[in-house]
C-alpha cells in the first residue's frame, strides 16, 4: 500500500494499516530505518510488550524433572549407541 511524503516529511497511514494494529488518534508510534533500507512504524511500547511476553516465556518451565543433557539423549539418542563413523562408512560403500 503506497502513501505520498508530504513537504513537511508526513505521510498519512491507510485506515486498514491503523486498525490492524490499533493506532488511534494521538498515539505514539516509533519510526526507525532498517538495514535494507526499509522504514518500520510501530505502535510505541509495542516492542516492550513484545519484548515483555518473551521475558515471561522464558520463565515458564513447561519440562520438568529433566536436564538438558537427557532431554537431548531422548530427542537424539543416545550417542554411545551410535554406530561408528566407519561402520557408516562400511554400509555406505556395501548399499552402493
Amino acid at each position: 500500500m503506497a502513501t505520498t511524503v508530504t513537504v513537511k516529511g508526513q505521510v498519512t497511514l491507510p485506515k486498514s494499516v491503523r486498525e490492524a494494529v490499533g493506532i488511534k488518534p494521538g498515539d505514539r508510534v516509533e519510526v526507525r530505518a532498517t538495514a535494507s533500507g526499509g522504514v518500520i512504524i510501530e505502535k510505541a511500547g509495542a516492542r516492550d510488550d513484545y519484548r515483555k511476553r518473551l521475558y515471561e516465556l522464558a520463565q515458564r518451565k513447561p519440562i520438568r524433572g529433566i536436564t538438558t543433557d537427557e532431554m537431548m539423549r531422548e530427542l537424539r539418542g543416545d550417542p554411545e549407541e551410535d554406530p561408528s563413523a566407519d561402520a557408516v562408512a562400511l554400509y555406505r560403500q556395501r548399499s552402493k
